[in-house]
C-alpha cells in the first residue's frame, strides 16, 4: 500500500511516498517558491534527483504538477495507487489529541485554529483542498504537532498570568515538534532496552525544541503558546523578557507585529551573529575567530543546557537524552559543547562517536550516568504509519 505524507507550508509543498508494506520511501521531493516567481520542485526516486523550474502559482498547481510527474516518471502506475494522505498539520489547540481522518469539521476547526498558527495554519489547509481536488476518494487524515504534548498536567501548561486569559482565549502552552518526539520515545526502548524510561529530546534544527518525556508521554516542553519561546533557534529569539516588546515599540517606533516579526524572523543565530541563521556557518564563523558568531554558538549551547538541566530536576533524574533533528543529528561540535556543560551530572561524551553525522549512534561513554544518543528523527513515516492505520478502520 502506497501513502503519501504532506507537509504544506506558505510557500512550499513537501511531501515523501512510501510504500507501507516495507515502510520505505518510494521517492520524496519539494515544491520551493510556490505562489512566487522563480518556483521549480525536487523529486528523489531510485538514487536520482530530479528539478525542473516551472510556474506554481497556488498550491493547486504545485500538488498537480507534483502527481502528474509521479506518473510521468513512472514512480507509479496511475494514481489509483495512492490509497492514503496524511497531512502534518500546525495546531489542534487543545481538542485533538491523536492523528484523526479530515472531514469537513477538521478543517473548520482548523480555519478557527488559524491566530493560534497564522503562518501555518492557511498554508495547510491549502494543502489539505489541493489534494482533495486532485484525489478526491482519498482518505485523507491530519497530523497535528501539538497533539503529543496534551498529556501535560495543567501545572505545566498552565500561564501564571489572568486565568480568564486562558479560559476565554485559550493561552496556554500548547508545545510543537510533537510528531518527531514521538518517533523517537518510540526508539528509545530499542536504544536503551526497557520500555519504562525517563527521557530528554532535543529537537534541535532552524526551529528548536526540548521535552521531557516519561514512558512515551509528554510531561513538559520548551516551546509554548506560540514556537518562539524556549532554546534560542535560527531566527527565532527563545525566551525573553516581554516588557522588551513595548520597550521596543516605542524606542524603534514598531507596531506589535513588526516587534513580533523580528522575534521571529531576525532573532537567534542571526540576530546575534549579525551574519547567518544556518549553524553550519555559525560553527565555521567560530573557527575563523568571528566574535559574534562565537557569541551566539554559546548562547544557543547555554539555552539548550539550561533547559535540560530544568527538565533533569523535573523527571528526577534521566536514563536518555537524545539529539535529533537537522542540528541535533549533525552538528558534532553543539553536542559536545552540550554535554561538556552537563559534566557535573555525570555526563560524559565519547569524543570519537560523536564525530558521525545524521545517523544514529550512542555519543556518552560508558562510564557515563546517563546515555545520549544521536537518533535522526521521520516524522514523514510517523504520518504514514497513522495514515495507513486510520484509514483501515
Amino acid at each position: 500500500m502506497k501513502i503519501m505524507s504532506v507537509n504544506a507550508g506558505s510557500s512550499s509543498l513537501k511531501f515523501s511516498l512510501f510504500e507501507m508494506d516495507t515502510k520505505t520511501v518510494i521517492a520524496s521531493g519539494n515544491f520551493e517558491r510556490v505562489t512566487l516567481d522563480g518556483s521549480f520542485y525536487t523529486i528523489k526516486y531510485n538514487g536520482e534527483e530530479i528539478r525542473e523550474e516551472i510556474a506554481a502559482p497556488n498550491h493547486q498547481t504545485a500538488v498537480e504538477i507534483i502527481l502528474d510527474r509521479l506518473v510521468s516518471l513512472q514512480i507509479v502506475e496511475s494514481l489509483d495507487e495512492i490509497e492514503g494522505v496524511g497531512h502534518r498539520l500546525a495546531h489542534g489547540a487543545d481538542k485533538y489529541d491523536k492523528s484523526v481522518k479530515i472531514t469537513d469539521e477538521v478543517i473548520e476547526d482548523l480555519k478557527s485554529y488559524t491566530e493560534l498558527a497564522p503562518l501555518h495554519i492557511p498554508a495547510n489547509i491549502l494543502g489539505i483542498e489541493a489534494m482533495k481536488k486532485v484525489l478526491p476518494n482519498v482518505p485523507m487524515v491530519g497530523v497535528f504537532d501539538t497533539a503529543f504534548h496534551q498529556t501535560l498536567d495543567k501545572t505545566e501548561y498552565i500561564y501564571p498570568v489572568p486565568y480568564e486569559w486562558y479560559t476565554k482565549y485559550g493561552v496556554r502552552k500548547y508545545g510543537f515538534h510533537g510528531t518527531s518526539y514521538r518517533y523517537i520515545s518510540k526508539q528509545i526502548p530499542r536504544l536503551i532496552g526497557k520500555e519504562e524510561y525517563k527521557a530528554i529530546i532535543c529537537h534541535l534544527g532552524s526551529g528548536a525544541s526540548i521535552a521531557a518525556i516519561k514512558d512515551g508521554v509528554s510531561i513538559d516542553t520548551s516551546m509554548g503558546f506560540t514556537p518562539v519561546p524556549g532554546v534560542m533557534m535560527g531566527t527565532r529569539s527563545g525566551d525573553i523578557d516581554p516588557s522588551i516588546i513595548p520597550f521596543i515599540m516605542e524606542k524603534e517606533d514598531k507596531t506589535v507585529e513588526e516587534v513580533m516579526n523580528d522575534l521571529n524572523k531576525k532573532s537567534g543565530f542571526l540576530g546575534l551573529s549579525q551574519c547567518a541563521s544556518d549553524f553550519r556557518d555559525i560553527y565555521k564563523g567560530v573557527t575563523e575567530g568571528n566574535e559574534q558568531c562565537k557569541l551566539a554558538f554559546d548562547k544557543f549551547v547555554r539555552t539548550v543546557v539550561n533547559y535540560i538541566a530544568a527538565y533533569y530536576v523535573e523527571l528526577d533524574g534521566v536514563d536518555v537524552i537524545c539529539f535529533t533533528a537537522g542540528l541535533g543529528e549533525r552538528a558534532s561540535e553543539a553536542r559536545e559543547a552540550i554535554m561538556n556543560k552537563l559534566s557535573c551530572l555525570g555526563i560524559k561524551l565519547d569524543k570519537e562517536a560523536n564525530m558521525v553525522r545524521g545517523e544514529e549512534v550512542k555519543i556518552s561513554s560508558a562510564d557515563s550516568s546517563v546515555m545520549c544518543f544521536a537518533v535522526p528523527t521521520n516524522e514523514e513515516l510517523m504520518i504514514a504509519e497513522d495514515t495507513l492505520s486510520l484509514i483501515g478502520e
